[in-house]
């Protein structure tokens, strides 16, 4: 008789979802290692953070894409006081970052480095002075960013290309210097350091060497991080316009690159016509193609695959906080604007290139992550905005800080490239009997067209073929074996069932994305030291019973909103949907009002319209990879929602 009044109270507590959510409580999750904290803002303040910067005193300076530059004391509102807000400096013109140095700050703003002093200690900056100008062509889209504080104490500024009057789509460089790089002296001298970025949002001192983050679009099929020196030229051939002028260090011209690379500028009727994705295209181009051509050519340290880390990366932060940031001391942490989040990356050198992985880091953040900074404690601060990009987040702008909770997150450390694949360092120790069963790992790898497009789909696709495992004595160590590596392509591996020691749950996040531009020379571990276990090949195949499909007509079934999630999730659709509300593109359900034939998404998927949506900032990229069989599901459970 207990027991079957247990088992009634276990059934209503189960109805009103009481022990549903306590069970939920014990999956990990990102908040219980890193806390997101938003900083109150006086009224009539509107913080759209163009630069963050924790200052020697302890107070955060903040440039805003308003204009102003202001000083906020107690940021992290210690003892329970509120922040004060003191507005330091006011009509600059768009300032994109922050550095000091000497006791002044300076900033990029459109057209400009400028310098701001306060000379008498009253927290108002009483000089703003240029320190090197540069042309304008008063296109919209010409951000300038920066500066970044060199060692020799010079200041980086990127400039961002223009777009065309009649190609709108077509990045180009009016003026010089755009689409460039610039090294600038204190005392107003500039020397060119190298071109080839289309939007270089982000930049960042990485041991001493100049990064910087590029946003995908014409010429770049995905963003991802660069290493920028002296030089050499990314990709985008906007600014090779002014290769002939004196001061440049890059050499190559544009003749010489249109003449090996198809420009695709084709008109009809008298009109430009916006060149789209070729599918089933017999012969693209790839980047480490161009580079066997044009040596110049920098190939990304790492990718950021487009959709699933981000769509408009940002700023680049090492951790320097010595733990008090957690277990990830020296790695790289970038931010994302258009999905409002924050990767981690490490690097490491191979045939003296820079490559490396990347994986999913801390997401909800109110706004677009634009810019990071630390203090001393080990709060990281985060200026935000989405003006003119839109974003995931609940705001149009806001000033955030993330703070580690202490706890230990079961995450993979480290991803380094072997001769015969990859060896994951772990936080902490993983359960060796998951660890061993190949059945635990899923990949694939894939790579990015170099066309004048606006982005790439994943191209050539191939199943990663995992020959075998080995597990470290400590459990903090697993060697994957794979028989498929390939030079220049994205490594995308899953551990789908590895498990923590004594527990069971997975990694926080299970995928990395390791860039292998370099496979690095030695022996592979022999066969007979690696597990190759499947706990499949042991498991007699149970038939379940599925849920029950949704029917919308008498011909069609629909899956049901879990069925469709893998598809929606592997397909990289929920990086910018969800089922009812918008996030970086419209919800799903907005969709469905549409009312197109189910075909017809298709055709969208392959080839989308951003016309058909102009009140969202970022278009959407063409999706040529999706199964047709799948983006027709996704495109009937569209339907069935209206």
């Amino acid at each position: 008789m207990k027991n079957i009044i247990h088992f009634k109270i276990l059934g209503v507590l189960l109805s009103v979802g009481i022990l549903q959510n306590a069970f939920s409580q014990n999956i990990p999750k990102e908040e219980d290692y890193y806390r997101i904290t938003t900083i109150p803002t006086p009224e009539g303040v509107l913080i759209e953070g163009g630069g963050v910067l924790s200052l020697p005193n302890g107070s955060l300076a903040v440039c805003t894409r308003r204009g102003d530059v202001w000083l906020i004391e107690n940021p992290t509102m210690s003892n329970g006081y509120s922040p004060t807000f003191i507005k330091f400096a006011s009509g600059l013109h768009e300032p994109l970052g922050l550095a000091y140095k000497a006791g002044a700050l300076y900033t990029a703003q459109r057209g400009e480095l400028t310098k701001l002093v306060d000379t008498n200690g009253d927290r108002i900056a009483d000089v703003y002075e240029t320190v090197f100008a540069w042309p304008l062509s008063t296109h919209y889209h010409e951000y300038s960013f920066g500066p970044v504080l060199a060692p020799d104490q010079s200041f980086f500024v990127t400039a961002n290309v223009a777009f065309g009057n009649e190609e709108w789509w077509r990045g180009e460089s009016r003026v010089p210097w755009r689409g460039w790089t610039m090294r600038i002296t204190e005392d107003g001298q500039m020397e060119p350091w190298a071109t080839g970025m289309r939007s270089p949002a982000g930049y960042g001192l990485i041991d001493g060497e100049l990064f910087y983050t590029d946003n995908q679009g014409d010429w770049v099929g995905s963003g991802g991080l660069w290493h920028l020196s002296k030089g050499v030229f990314t990709g985008h051939p906007a600014g090779l316009k002014w290769t002939s002028l004196e001061k440049s260090p890059v050499k190559l011209t544009e003749p010489q690159f249109y003449s090996k690379i198809d420009k695709r500028q084709v008109k009809e009727n008298g009109r430009y016509i916006k060149p789209e994705n070729i599918q089933n295209e017999e012969d693209p181009d790839f980047l480490y193609e161009a580079q066997a051509t044009f040596p110049e050519l920098q190939l990304p340290a790492v990718i950021l695959p487009h959709g699933i880390l981000g769509i408009s990366n940002s700023e680049i932060k090492v951790d320097d906080t010595q733990g008090k940031f957690g277990p990830f001391q020296g790695q790289v942490l970038v931010g994302d604007m258009g999905q409002s989040k924050i990767m981690r990356v490490m690097l490491e050198k191979i045939k003296g290139e820079y490559q490396g992985v990347a994986f999913d880091f801390r997401s909800g953040f109110q706004s677009g992550v634009l810019r990071m900074d630390f203090d001393h404690s080990g709060n990281l601060f985060i200026g935000e905005t989405n003006r003119g990009w839109g974003s995931a987040g609940t705001t149009n702008s806001g000033l955030e800080f993330v703070t580690w909770t202490g706890r230990m997150p079961f995450e993979m450390k480290t991803v380094k490239a072997m001769p015969d694949g990859f060896e994951i360092a772990f936080t902490q120790p993983v359960d060796k009997d998951s660890a061993e069963d190949l059945d635990s790992y899923i990949g694939k790898s894939y790579i990015y067209k170099y066309h004048p497009v606006y982005g790439s789909p994943q191209t050539n696709l191939q199943e990663l073929q995992i020959k075998g495992v080995k597990v470290s004595d400590d459990g903090l160590k697993v060697r994957v074996v794979i028989d498929n590596l390939r030079p220049y392509y994205v490594h995308e591996i899953t551990l789908n069932g590895v498990k923590i020691k004594a527990g069971n749950h997975l990694t926080l996040h299970p995928t990395f994305y390791y860039t292998l531009n370099h496979i690095p020379d030695g022996d592979g571990l022999p066969l007979t030291a690696l597990s190759t276990k499947r706990s499949s090949s042991n498991k007699k195949v149970v038939k379940k019973s599925p849920a029950k499909p949704k029917k919308k007509d008498k011909n069609e079934v629909v899956l049901t909103d879990e069925e469709i999630q893998p598809l929606l999730t592997n397909n990289t659709c929920v990086a910018c949907h969800s089922k009812d509300k918008r996030i970086v593109g419209p919800s799903f359900k907005s969709i469905s009002k549409r009312h197109y034939s189910n075909e017809r998404i298709v055709e969208l998927i392959y080839n989308p319209q951003p016309k058909n949506w102009p009140e969202y900032a970022t278009p959407m990229a063409p999706m040529p990879q999706v199964p047709k069989e799948e983006a027709l599901k996704i495109a009937a459970w569209i339907n069935a929602l209206d």
